[in-house]
């Protein structure tokens, strides 16, 4: 699992922090979202026979605003035009396919390229401008002329005004056809093709808002199911609804939780419980979710318990009290899977992000920093030492720096490349090639 940067670091030059990080389904682009709305799409370096190494670098290959900042007048309230979200559509022509959303609003953009333009218009000159129609004397027949490569972002569809809570999740459902949207309380499905309407398949907002107990942290659909998705709470279950049993999905199919064990109960107990993301694995058969301090993987067919836990920062629970205090003990880290299911990855503080083998039950912490990431260096593998002697390749718990935190994190769907989202900047980093 060692781990090279495959070029420069792509540092956004605006101090505008990355906020989502996706690759398309072929790994070819890559999208970042950032908190000024805008959408960066990195486009992979093709390989050429002058230079081999070359491939892998990625580039910037399309910037533009996807959200602005909007005022809901009803409510008093500013909505912010951060990116909350990307997920790619599967690629069937030239153009590429992305739903992108802020809290409220998720748009389908197309990004096309254009490498003609036509030229000899009857009805306008060159310039575009109209022609006095009595000056028109013969007809001619427009041309297209190769002009220098244009990478055009559209807008296509704008699915707005369903959400009164922040959406956190959008997911393409396997069908290709329909997607969700989740915020707190409830969860919308969409057509493509339908922007006016939505259709509500689950709603946990109480009659009486005094009795909400929990809310909706994250929602996927099931990569090749398209009956089936997931959702996670702040209570840290996790339920898996059937959309064949009922057209509101208000009784879940299963329910997966762990029991608590009350010797570790504490009064951080249901805060470190709730869960930040939830992840299908490629094949279908598990589920990864995150919570502050790890990562579990269940199996679909075991609901009591989670196969697999691993401790992400579990050094950080003697600094509980310290985290509540500066608020990053409500971070929301994220996780991704390798594209074999064998791999899983999150983030944690200090720049740090953590991988874990699930076959050999190996792990590794690596740091995401300017200065190892220079082009063909190997990242060395951080370790973090909790009191007594240090070594002097260790980091002590009381020296790391919570401002820096790793939440966004990307894995190629075939390859082993991923994206990390460090703040303002975003790293690239490839398996080493020997």
């Amino acid at each position: 699992m060692g781990c090279a940067p495959s070029g420069a670091v792509l540092q956004d030059p605006a101090p505008d922090i990355i906020s989502t990080v996706e690759f398309n389904h072929t790994g070819e682009l890559l999208a970042t979202g950032d908190k000024g709305g805008r959408v960066v799409i990195f486009q992979r370096e093709q390989e050429s026979k002058q230079q081999p190494q070359r491939r892998g670098e990625y580039n910037v290959y399309s910037t533009f605003q996807s959200h602005e900042p909007e005022f809901d007048y009803l409510k008093s309230l500013e909505i912010e035009e951060k990116i909350n979200k990307i997920r790619w559509l599967p690629q069937h022509n030239a153009a590429y396919f992305l739903l992108s959303t802020n809290d409220k609003t998720v748009k389908l953009w197309k990004v096309s390229e254009r490498d003609k333009r036509p030229e000899g218009y009857n009805l306008k000159d060159e310039d575009g401008r109209l022609r006095d129609p009595s000056m028109i004397t013969t007809l001619r027949v427009p041309v297209l002329r190769p002009m220098d490569l244009m990478v055009e972002a559209t807008p296509r569809r704008v699915f707005a005004n369903a959400h009164t809570y922040h959406i956190n999740s959008i997911s393409v459902n396997s069908d290709y056809e329909t997607y969700m949207s989740a915020d707190d309380l409830r969860i919308n499905l969409w057509n493509f093709e339908i922007t006016n309407q939505s259709f509500n398949i689950v709603d946990i907002k109480p009659a009486n808002m005094e009795e909400l107990t929990e809310v909706i942290t994250a929602a996927e659909f099931h990569p090749h199911h398209c009956n089936a998705f997931v959702y996670s709470s702040s209570k840290g279950t996790i339920r898996l609804c059937d959309m064949r049993a009922a057209a509101l999905c208000d009784r879940h199919a299963k329910f997966f939780e762990e029991p608590e064990d009350p010797s570790n109960r504490s009064f951080f107990s249901e805060i470190i419980s709730s869960i930040s993301d939830v992840k299908f694995s490629h094949s279908g058969r598990y589920i990864m979710t995150r919570d502050y301090l790890t990562v579990k993987v269940w199996d679909l067919n075991m609901e009591n318990r989670p196969m697999e836990t691993y401790q992400v920062h579990d050094y950080l629970r003697s600094k509980l009290c310290s985290l509540y205090e500066n608020d990053c003990i409500f971070d929301k880290f994220e996780c991704v899977w390798n594209g074999s299911d064998s791999v899983i990855m999150t983030g944690s503080y200090n720049n740090f992000f953590r991988m874990f083998d699930r076959n050999t039950k190996r792990d590794v912490t690596l740091e995401a920093s300017r200065e190892n990431s220079k082009p063909r260096a190997v990242l060395k593998p951080r370790k973090v030492c909790v009191g007594g002697k240090r070594r002097k390749d260790e980091i002590s718990v009381d020296s790391l720096d919570f401002s820096k935190k790793i939440l966004h994190t990307a894995w190629h769907p075939s390859e082993n490349i991923i994206a990390v989202a460090a703040t303002n900047n975003l790293y690239i980093f490839q398996d080493k090639v020997n």
